[in-house]
């Protein structure tokens, strides 16, 4: 595993951006971007706010099992991407649960696409053998993101829990990493 400061092999994805693994210096900007997609109700079902030193936190308990990822520019964190276990039991171990989220400044100028490709690079080194994310459907451009990386739409999970009082589906999307992906479905 490259160190914790080491820019990752999709660096320069777009001109000026760097993807790199998080360090808990990037909590703060971390938080910042995640509490902006909590605010819009487009990405996460989750509705109080998170600190910088919460997110540090869930760096650390991570650890180098599931890192996170960070795109900058010019030094300056424009998005991230990060995984959890996607379920406890041992058979699911190569399978992780991710999300991406990016700087409301910065949508459309390619961070998403940066981070997420170095997620699955980082991840696929790692040896999972799939990600997997749940992303709302109103959430058009997380959609085509994760199409133009290769996820495949597995189905909808529909009312999936409640925001704000409100019933909310989730359409599933997975991507085969490694031996997984290179495997003939026939």
């Amino acid at each position: 595993m490259r160190g914790r400061t080491e820019t990752l092999g999709v660096a320069d994805v777009t001109d000026g951006l760097t993807a790199r693994l998080a360090e808990l210096a990037d909590s703060a900007a971390i938080a910042a971007i995640y509490n902006q997609g909590i605010a819009t109700r487009l990405a996460t079902f989750e509705t109080a706010p998170r600190t910088p030193e919460q997110i540090a936190a869930q760096l650390a308990e991570k650890g180098a099992r599931f890192p996170t990822i960070v795109v900058e520019c010019a030094g300056r964190v424009l998005g991230f991407a990060g995984a959890g276990p996607y379920r406890s039991r041992p058979c699911y171990e190569g399978i992780a649960e991710h999300s991406v989220y990016v700087d409301a400044a910065a949508r459309g100028t390619g961070v998403g696409r940066a981070a997420l490709a170095a997620l699955i690079e980082t991840y696929e080194a790692l040896g999972f053998w799939k990600l997997a994310s749940r992303i709302f459907p109103e959430n058009a451009a997380s959609l085509a993101l994760h199409d133009r990386a290769g996820f495949r739409v597995v189905g909808v999970y529909r009312r999936h829990a409640k925001l704000d009082g409100a019933w909310r589906d989730c359409v599933i999307v997975e991507r085969l990493l490694g031996e997984a992906a290179s495997l003939s479905d026939q």
